[in-house]
């Protein structure tokens, strides 16, 4: 079973993003979980929301950015022993994201 995670990074300022709702959906639109980021700008999803492989799925910041108030990133996971982490760095007018460990 694949577990998932995120860190949310405000760049512009130099420290983690607190506070930001996440959400963590399948293929067919359905929530399989949902949170904010804690004080050190880091989101995990439960247990119960297993990723599937080769399947996309999609997680979604509520961010503060007047630009970008929202930052959705759709990914498929290539298999379901591993852990996936993807990150969000934010600044006022740019995102960067990547898979990380």
């Amino acid at each position: 079973m694949s577990s998932f995670s995120t860190h949310v990074l405000d760049a512009a300022a130099g420290r983690p993003a607190t506070g930001v709702p996440v959400t963590l959906t399948g293929a067919d639109g359905a929530v399989l979980a949902s949170g904010t980021t804690d004080d050190d700008g880091r989101w995990r999803a439960p247990e119960s929301a297993a990723l599937t492989a080769g399947v996309l799925h999609r997680i979604t910041f509520t961010t503060p950015s007047p630009f970008f108030p929202e930052v959705s990133i759709a990914f498929r996971p290539e298999r379901t022993d591993r852990h996936h982490h993807v990150p969000l760095l934010l600044s006022p007018y740019s995102y960067s994201t990547y898979l990380g460990s």
